[in-house]
């Protein structure tokens, strides 16, 4: 057993038994300081002690060009600290190396979107099948009104006012808002109401039933999305969440407020709502690439 080996499992043991830190935390714990023992005895760093910061800074920067995420190796500096603090306690260091630095920052993908000549094949659909009004129902109402999957299947009855194009939902932390509801969505709800009548569980107040009449569940939703999307041909992996992207992004794209945005999402922090306006300035570099006459390359012809 290595000096490495044998401080981190006396730490582990204060994290199970003095700690009462769940066999996961313990486990994560585990992997993560062996990972950076193995990379600081690569660099011929023979003990905890002999670490300094710069060489945290080197070995998490050398994990960060291996391909480790930036919140994988915000974790395990998270753990290097703690068995420092632990070392510190019982008289084995004098510092702490690894408490001043970062973690890299990944960066921040994009969400998928469909375009609108996507979202107009999967929504336009047979109404005759009972299921198939149901979920262009539900497809309509979360891409008029950017719904989340969990505010979407808690809908119910006394939630819509489709008389003047409203429904209320209830979001994170509680915060009930009140949305429009576009005319197509309005049309293809009401058609849907028409079958809910005579569906069993026609008196459950949720809006959206399964077969069975019980509350659509959400792994439902994502199913009927998915095979919705396969029927249509559109070569793309449609989730529930792509519908509440492709809202804002069309939105914001149109109109270009992003306050206004960030209300229908029910966003806490504006920050959140801004990744939207990465997507409305990928499109338009995208039509600048392709419509200004300055920003192609000239393409050359040789003499023949």
């Amino acid at each position: 057993m290595s000096v490495f080996d044998a401080s981190i499992d006396h730490y582990l043991e204060d994290l199970r038994v003095a700690r009462r830190c769940s066999p996961h935390t313990v486990s994560n714990y585990a992997r993560d300081l062996k990972a950076i023992a193995r990379s600081a005895a690569a660099r011929k760093i023979e003990s905890w002690q002999a670490i300094h910061s710069n060489d945290v800074r080197a070995i998490i920067a050398e994990q960060h060009r291996d391909g480790i995420a930036g919140r994988s190796l915000a974790r395990r500096l998270s753990a290097l600290r703690g068995l420092y603090n632990f070392l510190i306690g019982h008289g084995q260091c004098d510092v702490n190396p690894a408490q001043d630095v970062l973690a890299p920052k990944d960066k921040k993908a994009l969400p998928a979107t469909l375009n609108p000549d996507e979202v107009n094949r999967l929504l336009t659909q047979n109404l005759n099948d009972p299921m198939i009004c149901r979920d262009l129902a539900m497809f309509e109402l979360m891409y008029s009104s950017g719904l989340r999957l969990a505010e979407l299947v808690n809908i119910d009855l006394v939630d819509l006012d489709l008389s003047v194009g409203q429904v209320r939902v209830t979001g994170k932390g509680g915060k009930v808002r009140d949305l429009p509801v576009g005319e197509h969505a309005v049309t293809a709800i009401n058609k849907w109401l028409g079958y809910r009548r005579s569906l069993p569980g026609a008196d459950d107040r949720a809006v959206f039933l399964s077969s069975r009449g019980k509350r659509i569940a959400p792994r439902t939703v994502q199913m009927r999305l998915k095979k919705l999307a396969e029927s249509q041909g559109l070569e793309r992996d449609c989730y529930p969440h792509m519908l509440r992207h492709s809202f804002a992004s069309h939105l914001l794209e149109s109109s270009g407020d992003l306050r206004a945005v960030q209300e229908l999402l029910g966003h806490a922090d504006i920050g959140t709502t801004q990744i939207y306006t990465h997507l409305d300035f990928q499109h338009l570099a995208q039509v600048y690439d392709e419509s200004h006459p300055r920003a192609r390359k000239e393409q050359v012809v040789e003499d023949g």
